[in-house]
């Protein structure tokens, strides 16, 4: 791990494997049912998307890139994805920029970050994956960082450069991926997880001048936690508070945390620590490990510096747990709305969707102040297909033990339930009632100045199949599929076992952002 010479080969032509992606995408397009397909959150035009990647302004467009298999709806060969927007509100469908070509990612284009350099040029760095075998997972893969670059401005085509971080497999236990690059103190770093060779997960740090030949540097971070064995999608990035004062913020997706309590409730859990960090040296956290979201459906979230300054962040509402009913449907998965990182006076990360989203609100409903009698119920929209509502509780004047709104309500009594949980003192995403797909339940917690506080507010935003929940301007969140049965989907304020007593509530519908066609 002394340092390493890239191949550095310019690969210009893997025209004949994006065209192959391309009528993969476009057989499966034909098939697809748009019945919960996402009118305001980016999904793949056909087959299955995971993970965002190479998040980035540049030229004055915004571009999304996200991890996509275009020959079916489960998880598959990689390839990357693209959309681009001029005002994050109407978004075009791009060519497929990246599909396997090379030896070194021959079984998938797994996920990484874009950056400009000093040159004023941006640059991909993503991983390569191969299997260890040749052939199949079950003796570990053999992944390396890659680097490639944009061949026009508004990043249609790419030349692959080759792999610029060799894995040292001695070292690592078959995981070694997802790039992200940045500059601290004049010089350039690249984080990436890693499961060590005793199944730890970690953080390595590698620096370059040029950045192109990288060295590595140390181990950033291992999460103390032994049942941790890989740290998935890590990011990395200071923030400041109000009073100008600079902490740093470690992200990664933990694989192999055990539910405990309301924590780690899914498959592998994404959520970050805050500390400090003196450039090349540890990260030193000074928090626990806390959730991005709260939901159901959140993993693997990729953030970004905006040329304004703001830390915006995309996730991907990942559908791990089966029953998955739009796997029949020709597409699988979406992004969630783009986020604003800040960190808030209570010293704690809060996510927010970004100012821009305001743009999509094309009619307004102010139901302004209603009280509900005791399991009381009405409704807001009969219905509501892709809808914002914000909403704000009097917790004083409100004695319901569950209380807020049904969304996907359906004639056959399905349903999704968005709620205050007077019993848990947490808001809950709450599937019990759904007819489809996965159940259960997910509530987000709230501080004790919180619950103290007269009024909760909530942002809810209800798409074709999905839920997402901001609490008190994203103290927290929470991210859910929810698929609805045939029929009108009606929106209900309702009050369980008390009173409720709204002090405002707005219901926007939503426009489309352009790639349902």
């Amino acid at each position: 791990m002394t340092g390493f010479t890239p191949v550095y080969t310019p690969i210009h032509d893997h025209a004949e494997e994006l065209a192959k992606a391309e009528a993969g995408v476009a057989k499966l397009r034909a098939e697809r049912n748009d019945r919960w397909y996402p009118k305001f959150h980016i999904a793949s035009d056909g087959g299955w998307i995971n993970d965002p990647n190479g998040l980035t302004f540049y030229k004055g467009r915004w571009h999304v890139f996200y991890q996509l298999h275009p020959y079916g709806t489960q998880w598959g060969s990689c390839h990357w994805g693209h959309v681009s927007s001029e005002d994050m509100l109407t978004w075009r469908r791009e060519p497929i920029a990246f599909a396997p070509s090379l030896e070194q990612e021959k079984d998938g284009v797994f996920s990484g970050s874009a950056i400009v350099g000093d040159d004023g040029k941006l640059r991909f760095y993503y991983t390569g994956h191969r299997w260890a075998n040749g052939h199949d997972g079950s003796d570990g893969e053999w992944q390396v960082q890659m680097l490639a670059e944009p061949n026009d401005d508004n990043l249609t085509t790419v030349t692959k450069r080759g792999m610029v971080v060799d894995c040292p497999r001695e070292k690592v236990w078959s995981h070694f991926r997802d790039p992200k690059v940045f500059k601290a103190d004049g010089t350039w770093y690249m984080v990436f997880g890693v499961s060590s060779a005793d199944k730890r997960g970690q953080m390595w740090l590698y620096t370059s001048e040029d950045m192109v030949e990288w060295t590595f540097k140390r181990v950033l971070f291992q999460h103390p936690d032994p049942d941790v064995f890989m740290l998935e999608c890590p990011d990395f990035f200071p923030v400041t508070d109000k009073d100008g004062n600079e902490k740093w913020v470690i992200g990664f997706s933990a694989m192999g945390s055990k539910a405990r309590g309301f924590m780690n409730r899914n498959v592998n859990n994404a959520g970050y620590m805050i500390g400090t960090w003196v450039p090349g040296e540890e990260f030193k956290p000074e928090t626990e490990f806390r959730l991005w979201d709260c939901g159901h459906n959140f993993y693997a979230p990729q953030s970004f510096t905006a040329p304004d300054g703001r830390q915006i962040m995309y996730g991907w509402l990942s559908p791990f747990v089966q029953p998955i009913p739009m796997e029949q449907d020709g597409w699988c998965g979406n992004l969630t709305l783009p986020r604003e990182i800040t960190l808030g006076d209570d010293g704690d990360i809060h996510t927010a969707p970004v100012a821009e989203m305001a743009g999509l609100r094309e009619q307004t409903f102010d139901h302004g102040e209603i009280t509900l009698g005791v399991n009381g119920e009405q409704v807001i929209s009969d219905d509501a297909e892709a809808v914002e509502i914000e909403m704000t509780i009097d917790l004083k004047g409100s004695t319901a033990e569950r209380a807020g709104l049904r969304v996907h309500a359906t004639p056959d009594g399905s349903y999704t339930s968005v709620a205050y949980d007077d019993q848990i003192g947490r808001v809950v995403i709450d599937r019990a009632a759904n007819a489809l797909g996965d159940r259960g339940y997910r509530a987000a917690p709230l501080s004790p100045a919180e619950l103290a506080a007269d009024e909760l507010k909530l942002r809810v935003y209800v798409d074709r199949g999905c839920v997402e929940v901001y609490v008190n301007d994203g103290s927290q969140a929470l991210s859910s599929y929810s698929f609805p049965t045939a029929g009108p989907r009606a929106v209900k304020l309702v009050a369980e076992s008390g009173t409720l007593h709204v002090t405002s509530l707005k219901l926007h519908h939503m426009k489309s952002l352009g790639l349902e066609g």
